[in-house]
């Protein structure tokens, strides 16, 4: 089944709610890094939380997410956009513990408890919106719910989940985010709070089968979700030749003449991705050409 996102409201619209399954996208992100498991769960924790933050944001406005918790992990990048694509990566992505105690991946030893959470929202301005707000779990689902409600200020609660299979492929991946809307009564708080620390874990509701619209269903009571929109979601990275080629001439004419006198071939890697990009000697002096 492809990924896919929906945006709810609940509660007669007291609440606004996202969903989104991205079993395939972490997959992609997995492949294309090489992640061993503990990592694969933070990546594709933080790659489902910033799809659906993403999914909040209008037209052609992005936002990037670091997360930087001081564990052996290292850094973790995410860009997501309102279009549902979404790119990510780690600076350790062979990163692996033993199951924590309660059995599941390790993911708060990886990531760390001593360092930030950083949001930075372009939203076509002159200065980018940031916000930015302490590490409190490093199991990532928490650590986003309080960025929302401390630095939005908007109550929330986020669950996002990854299962990984033997032979490190990726098993099941998603999420949710529910929001209080303002005026919401106290009946639907305490309903709302009931449910959540009732329903299973996000992962086991995706290893099941259940789509993103059931996943609502469950964490809302079903009955109480109105579907306002579904959009595909995909692991999509804005690299290309063309933008490697253009970085390359900005080094300047004196740079790219160094670099095919002393390499005669220049290689580059997109971080976010892992794709290559090679260039000839005859590629370069064609740059040379066109830079100042």
């Amino acid at each position: 089944m492809n990924d896919y996102l929906v945006k709810a409201l609940g509660y007669n619209g007291q609440v606004r709610a996202y969903a989104v399954s991205t079993t395939e996208t972490v997959g992609e992100a997995q492949r294309r890094h090489y992640t061993w498991p503990t990592a694969s769960a933070a990546l594709g924790r933080s790659l489902t939380a910033g799809v659906m933050m993403g999914a909040m944001l209008k037209g052609e406005d992005k936002l990037t997410i670091k997360v930087e918790g001081g564990g052996p992990i290292g850094v973790i990048l995410v860009d997501a956009n309102a279009k549902g694509e979404v790119r990510g990566y780690v600076t350790n992505p062979q990163t692996h513990f033993d199951l924590n105690e309660h059995g599941k991946l390790d993911v708060r030893r990886a990531v760390g408890t001593e360092g930030t959470l950083t949001v930075v929202k372009d939203i076509g301005l002159r200065e980018n919106f940031s916000g930015q707000v302490p590490i409190v779990s490093g199991e990532l689902g928490d650590d986003f719910t309080y960025y929302l409600v401390t630095s939005e200020q908007v109550p929330s609660s986020v669950g996002v989940g990854v299962l990984v299979n033997p032979d490190n492929s990726i098993l099941a991946a998603g999420g949710f985010i529910i929001q209080l809307l303002p005026g919401t009564d106290d009946q639907t708080i305490s309903a709302i709070e009931d449910r959540l620390g009732k329903i299973q874990p996000i992962s086991k509701m995706i290893q099941q089968g259940l789509t993103p619209e059931q996943i609502l269903e469950q964490v809302l009571g079903e009955g109480n979700v109105k579907i306002l929109e579904t959009m595909p979601v995909q692991f999509q990275c804005q690299c290309s030749r063309e933008r490697i080629g253009n970085a390359l001439i900005s080094l300047g004419k004196a740079e790219i003449r160094d670099i095919i006198e002393t390499e005669g071939q220049a290689e580059a890697q997109c971080h976010f991705c892992n794709e290559k990009y090679h260039f000839s000697k005859a590629e370069l002096e064609e740059l040379e050409e066109t830079a100042k």
